[in-house]
């Protein structure tokens, strides 16, 4: 990691907690979905699949913002469980990988690391697709990682799912060098220890 502060001015709210569970009518899939708010932007990672989308926007306002005051979204990944909702914030600017979109204006950039404000920075952390990044907050209370290299608490400690496998372990140990709280693709926040597999 470079220049992630262990202290910084963000808040981090999780307004829908994701998992994966099995239903006779096929599978349900809900996505981490979290809010952060610093320097007067409103972040929302991962703006996917969810049961209810009349109970995330209440999740949101529960902090204050409404829909339209969401200035930026960052998809993790572009599967379709973590970027479906996109729609519901029309005047965010989308953050990927590799680029920000801004209606019809796509701004690249090297892939890397990149910050979307002095206490948060999108960085790459390929395992689950080549193209993943990890959204690193810095709060008063320490890091927390938005990241898809965990599905939840528990690993697993290989990704059923990946497309580039080879690469999660050093994207696990790289997150996990600044983190102290990971916010995982479909599980409830944790805080890492021994048993978190790398």
């Amino acid at each position: 990691m470079t220049d992630t502060p262990t202290a910084g001015s963000a808040s981090v709210h999780i307004l829908h907690e994701g998992y994966v569970r099995d239903d006779p009518a096929g599978d349900r899939v809900g996505s981490s979905v979290t809010l952060i708010l610093d320097a007067g932007r409103v972040i929302v990672v991962d703006p996917g699949m969810v049961a209810d989308r009349d109970e995330l926007i209440a999740a949101l306002a529960a902090h204050g913002p409404v829909p339209g005051d969401v200035t930026d979204l960052v998809f993790s990944h572009h599967h379709p469980d973590h970027t479906v909702n996109a729609a519901l914030f029309p005047g965010a600017t989308i953050h990927d990988h590799w680029a920000s979109y801004t209606g019809d204006l796509w701004v690249g950039r090297e892939p890397g690391e990149f910050s979307l404000t002095p206490s948060v920075r999108l960085m790459p952390a390929p395992g689950h697709t080549p193209e993943d990044i990890a959204t690193l907050a810095a709060t008063q209370e320490g890091v927390y990682a938005c990241t898809h290299a965990w599905w939840g608490p528990d690993g697993p400690a290989e990704d059923p799912l990946a497309t580039a496998a080879p690469a999660l372990r050093a994207s696990r140990e790289r997150i996990l060098a600044t983190a102290t709280v990971i916010i995982p693709g479909h599980g409830p926040a944790f805080r890492p220890g021994p048993a978190t597999p790398r």
